[in-house]
């Protein structure tokens, strides 16, 4: 199982950890494969690990650094290595990009190894991985003409680092990293569409992520404020919702994470609640006696675990209608969807669920029967592992 964190960052090694504990649990042997870094869990592998590279707000002026970014000849070498002491049956990849990079599938692939990597972005079909253009949605790369990365320098605006982009896309498909895959898991079928823009439809198999319902208590609490729970970025629509709480005036706010925006976001909108980066225990309380959960993201999103969460613990969800989300959150029935970027339509949603309790009650017990039919982490893992003996019977 090769991912480049091992440690809880973000929604994919959520999803990898996930993974792996109901493997090891089940009597599977894992053999983990990442980078380096304090922050990781313990692992009997970590020897194996490839060195820690941090290549943000790093310049990539010089080439061999540009270059490890494409390929990486330590992951091979360790990976090579680690295959050929372990014997290994299949390898899953997560995310793998940059700081291991894609190289290591064709090492899989040479050594009679099938290969399944998680969607948990569109890096394969989207050089910049979020299919954003000046900070709008995008779909200008899904037919494979990778030069609009350069032309609209789609990396912040930088003609170096868009170039970088467009040189490893450019490269990996020559190379055909991705076609040696056996199996692409797509968390949402909006992600599984993008995929087949460039990839077989008996290659791209649906698998939502799962939460776990059975450790999540449903939570009766409503102490009457609206939760947003996530990256303050641009692409995540905070400030959509900042300016609907500002506007309304009439409900309460608290924003919990952290990103590019804090501070900005902080210094002018003084009526929200910022709570900071937020987890264990702290985080289920806040969650726990949240009203609702908002999730107002202005890209692609491909199946948030914030709102498979928020539905576990019996939260009504108002969401923007993008990507895969309006696959979780049913319209008027588990939530509420709007427009993105609609300040006026997401203020309407969350006025009209802060003013009805047994609304908001009623939208949460649906939210959970949904999350635990549907969504559970049960679901989940039974259809991986029936993936991974397909693809070892095979």
């Amino acid at each position: 199982m090769a991912n480049k964190f091992f440690f809880h960052k973000g929604g994919a090694e959520v999803v990898m950890l996930q993974e792996r504990d109901y493997l090891l649990h089940s009597g599977v042997e894992v053999i983990d494969f990442s980078m380096q870094d304090e922050r990781n869990l313990e692992s009997p592998y970590e020897s194996h690990f490839v060195s820690r590279k941090d290549y943000e707000g790093r310049s990539l002026s010089k080439l061999g650094l540009a270059l490890s970014l494409i390929h990486s000849r330590e992951a091979v070498s360790k990976l090579a290595a680690l295959i050929d002491k372990m014997h290994p049956d299949l390898m899953h990849c997560h995310n793998v990009y940059h700081q291991i990079t894609p190289s290591i599938i064709s090492v899989a692939k040479s050594r009679g190894i099938p290969v399944v990597l998680t969607l948990h972005d569109f890096k394969p079909v989207c050089p910049v991985y979020l299919r954003l253009r000046a900070e709008r949605p995008c779909s200008l790369c899904l037919d494979g003409d990778f030069r609009q990365v350069l032309m609209n320098r789609c990396a912040g605006g930088s003609i170096g680092a868009s170039a970088l982009l467009y040189a490893e896309a450019a490269i990996q498909r020559w190379l055909g990293s991705y076609e040696k895959v056996d199996r692409f898991l797509a968390p949402s079928r909006f992600m599984r569409e993008s995929a087949l823009h460039r990839f077989r439809s008996d290659q791209v198999a649906l698998l939502y992520n799962g939460v776990g319902t059975a450790e999540i208590e449903v939570s009766t609490r409503d102490e009457g404020y609206v939760l947003y729970l996530g990256r303050l970025s641009r692409e995540k629509g905070v400030e959509t919702l900042l300016r609907a709480h500002e506007a309304a005036g009439t409900w309460d706010l608290v924003v919990a994470g952290t990103g590019p925006l804090a501070r900005g976001l902080q210094m002018r909108y003084r009526n929200a609640r910022f709570v900071g980066q937020s987890s264990g225990q702290a985080l289920k309380a806040t969650i726990g006696g949240a009203s609702a959960i908002v999730v107002p993201s202005e890209w692609y999103e491909n199946c948030p675990m914030s709102v498979l969460e928020a539905m576990a613990y019996g939260k009504p969800v108002v969401a923007s209608r993008i990507g895969g989300i309006p696959e979780l959150v049913v319209d008027g029935e588990t939530g509420l969807l709007f427009e993105p970027g609609d300040a006026g339509e997401l203020r309407t949603h969350v006025s009209r669920l802060m003013g009805d309790a047994s609304l908001r009650a009623r939208m949460g017990a649906a939210g959970r029967i949904r999350a635990e039919r549907q969504f559970s982490i049960e679901k989940h893992n039974a259809n991986l592992l029936q993936t991974y003996r397909s693809l070892v019977n095979a």
